[in-house]
C-alpha cells in the first residue's frame, strides 16, 4: 500500500510495472490490461493529477458525487465508468454522466438504461456484475440468473454488452481470491458459447481485481483492474457528498 506522501504519479508508475510483471507471468502483454482508477471520494484535483500522469479510465460509484465533480473535470479526455450499485431511479442521470455502466445486475436496471440511452441517442456499453461468494453486502446477479440477464441485455438495441465484472470476497492472502477470478473467466467463456454469445458478441472484457489482488486477477485473465487505494492512498473517512 503506498504511503500517503507518495505522489500519485509515482504510484501509477509502480502499478504499471506490477501490471507488466503479472501479465508477463501469465504469458500476456501488459497492453491487454486497462487500469481503471477508482476515484470515488477522491477530489477532482487528485483525479486531474492522475490524468496528468497518464490515466484515462476512472471509476465512480455515486451519481450525485459525479454530478458534483463534473464541473471541475470538464475538458478531460477520459472514460468514466460507473462501478457501484446503481438504483433504477438514477439510471437516466447515470446514462448522461457515464461512458459505461460496469454493474448491471437486473433486467429492470438494464431496461431503464436502454430507455435512457435511446433518449440520449447513443449506444451505451455495459458490463454485467456477477455475484461471486455468499456475501450479502456484495451486489451482482447470481450465476444461475446470468444467462437470462445477458439475453435480456443483448436484446436491448441501445445497450452493448461487453463483458462481466465481479468483486470477490476480500482475503488477507490475495492468492485465496484466485478461484473466484478463475470462476468468472470460466463463466464468461461458457456464456460466449451460449445462444447469447452466438449473436456475434465476444464479451472481451473481464473487469476483476483491485488494489490488493489485481496481480492474481491478471494472471487469471482480467482485461481491466479497478484500483483506488494503490493510486490515491487511503480514502477520506467521509464521502464528498451526502449519500
Amino acid at each position: 500500500m503506498p504511503a500517503q506522501n507518495t505522489s500519485i504519479a509515482a504510484n501509477i508508475a509502480d502499478l504499471r510495472e506490477r501490471i507488466a510483471r503479472a501479465a508477463e507471468n501469465a504469458g500476456r502483454n501488459a497492453d491487454e490490461v486497462t487500469l481503471v482508477a477508482v476515484s470515488k471520494t477522491i477530489s477532482a484535483e487528485k483525479i486531474r493529477e492522475a490524468y496528468d500522469a497518464g490515466l484515462r479510465h476512472f471509476g465512480e460509484s455515486r451519481v450525485q458525487e459525479m454530478e458534483t465533480k463534473q464541473p471541475n473535470l470538464a475538458g478531460l479526455d477520459a472514460a468514466w465508468h460507473f462501478v457501484g450499485h446503481l438504483q433504477t431511479n438514477k439510471a437516466r442521470r447515470a446514462v448522461h454522466l457515464f461512458d459505461r455502466i460496469d454493474s448491471v445486475d437486473s433486467v429492470g436496471l438494464a431496461q431503464k438504461l436502454g430507455s435512457a440511452a435511446s433518449e440520449e441517442g447513443k449506444v451505451l456499453p455495459v458490463l454485467i456484475e456477477v455475484h461471486l461468494g455468499d456475501e450479502t453486502t456484495k451486489g451482482g446477479v447470481p450465476e444461475t440468473n446470468l444467462a437470462s440477464l445477458a439475453e435480456a441485455v443483448a436484446a436491448l438495441s441501445h445497450l452493448e454488452l461487453c463483458g462481466l465484472m465481479a468483486v470477490p470476497p476480500f482475503f488477507d492472502r490475495s492468492e485465496d481470491a484466485r478461484p473466484y477470478f478463475r470462476k468468472l473467466r470460466e463463466i464468461r467463456d461458457a456464456l460466449m458459447h451460449s445462444p447469447v454469445g452466438s449473436h456475434g458478441r465476444s464479451l472481451p472484457i473481464l473487469s476483476m481485481g483491485m488494489s490488493h489482488d489485481f496481480e492474481i486477477a491478471i494472471e487469471e485473465g482480467a482485461t481491466e483492474v479497478r484500483v483506488g487505494t494503490a493510486i490515491f492512498g487511503e480514502r477520506p473517512a467521509q464521502p464528498l457528498v451526502p449519500l
